[in-house]
C-alpha cells in the first residue's frame, strides 16, 4: 500500500513540477520578448517563422491560432517595423505573400539570453546519464504532442461553426 502512495504521491508532485515549468515558461519567453521589444505573441510568432520555415499570413495564423484576418496582419506590421520579419511577394503566385523571419536580427536581439540559458542548460545536462537524457527527451516530446491535441481541441471547440 505505501508502494501505490508513494507513486500516487511522486504523481501529484509531477502535476506540481509541469504545472510550475510551464508557467515559468511561458513567463520567461514573455520577458524574452519584452527585452527585444515585442510582446509574447509576436516573439513566437518569429519562433514559428524560424522553426516552421517562411509562410503566407494565412499559414503563420494557423500556426499561431490568431485568426487569418486582422490580428495576425497586426502581429507582421508590428514584426516588420521592428525589422524582425519582411514580406515579399511569391514569386512562383505574385497574388501571395511569404513572410520570412530575419534570423540575424532575432540572433543579434535575443541570442545571447538563450545563449546563456543553453550554456546552463549544457552544464545540468552533463551530470545526467544517457539513459536519463533519453527519458528527459521523452517526456518533453511528449508533453509537447500533448499540448499540440490539447490546442487543436481548444481551437475546434472554438469555431462558431464546430467544423474543424
Amino acid at each position: 500500500m505505501s508502494d501505490l502512495s508513494t507513486r500516487q504521491a511522486s504523481i501529484h508532485r509531477m502535476a506540481e513540477v509541469m504545472r510550475e515549468f510551464m508557467a515559468r515558461a511561458v513567463l520567461f519567453q514573455d520577458a524574452v520578448a519584452r527585452s527585444a521589444g515585442l510582446n509574447g505573441t509576436d516573439m513566437q510568432c518569429v519562433s514559428l517563422l524560424m522553426s516552421g520555415g517562411p509562410a503566407t499570413p494565412g499559414e503563420l495564423a494557423e500556426r499561431t491560432g490568431l485568426t487569418a484576418g486582422g490580428a495576425i496582419t497586426a502581429a507582421i506590421d508590428r514584426l516588420e517595423r521592428a525589422g524582425y520579419v519582411s514580406r515579399r511577394r511569391d514569386p512562383d503566385d505574385r497574388r501571395r505573400v511569404i513572410v520570412t523571419a530575419d534570423v540575424d536580427r532575432v540572433m543579434e536581439q535575443v541570442g545571447p539570453i538563450y545563449g546563456r540559458v543553453g550554456a546552463r542548460w549544457a552544464e545540468y545536462l552533463d551530470t545526467l546519464s544517457d539513459e536519463q537524457i533519453d527519458f528527459a527527451n521523452e517526456l518533453f516530446a511528449r508533453a509537447a504532442e500533448v499540448n499540440r491535441e490539447e490546442i487543436e481541441l481548444l481551437r475546434d471547440a472554438a469555431r462558431p461553426d464546430g467544423t474543424a
